[in-house]
């Protein structure tokens, strides 16, 4: 099938990759716009992944204050080339990423970042939870294993439900950026501080 200029000038301007790789995605789905953005998706995150052991030393600091000054963020996001790192999909992604730190106060990035010694609380009260609602030993492990899952949506920052758009978590942000991008991106540190927070 022959695929029209104004299909792929849609699909580039929806997706932000280049022609040639909007024109193969337009044949191979046979010039459905939809399967193709799914399509280059897919290829985008592929293509990050294989990336994933390729430094990324360009990127962004920013800083978020939040609620008249009581609340403060600065958060350091990484990508392999300054292109990337100047363009407003990448400044965007990590403005929302120090508003979602100052809305959620995630622990962590991911779930590396949970030392064991907390991990091992969080199933010790969830078991003992469990056994004090009178449920049998044989299930209190599966229930153990769900209440980590939440623990873990809200205390692991890539998997909190995006605060602008629940239905998708900060990894599926990230993800779309990489694909966008086809460059490996990383989400290196942050530091939240509460007005009159103690330190622990």
């Amino acid at each position: 099938m022959t695929i029209s200029t104004a299909q792929i000038k849609e699909l580039r301007e929806k997706t932000g990759v280049g022609i040639m790789d909007c024109k193969t995605a337009l044949n191979e789905c046979d010039g459905d716009i939809e399967k193709s953005i799914e399509y280059l998706r897919k290829k985008g995150i592929a293509t990050a992944k294989k990336r994933g052991g390729r430094a990324t030393s360009q990127g962004q600091v920013r800083a978020y204050i939040h609620a008249g000054g009581k609340i403060g963020v600065l958060v350091e996001v990484n990508c392999e080339t300054d292109f990337t790192g100047k363009t407003d999909d990448f400044t965007g992604f990590v403005k929302d990423l120090a508003m979602q730190i100052a809305a959620t106060n995630p622990i962590t990035i991911d779930r590396e970042g949970i030392p064991e010694a907390m991990l091992d609380k969080e199933r010790e009260i969830y078991a003992t939870q469990a056994k004090e609602s009178g449920k049998p030993d044989k299930v209190i492990d599966k229930i153990v294993e769900g209440k980590l899952k939440k623990f873990y949506s809200e205390a692991c920052l890539l998997e909190q439900p995006f605060v602008k758009n629940g239905d998708i978590t900060v990894q599926d942000l990230l993800n779309d950026l990489m694909a966008k991008t086809g460059e490996n991106i990383l989400v290196r540190r942050f530091a939240r501080y509460q007005l009159g927070d103690s330190e622990e």
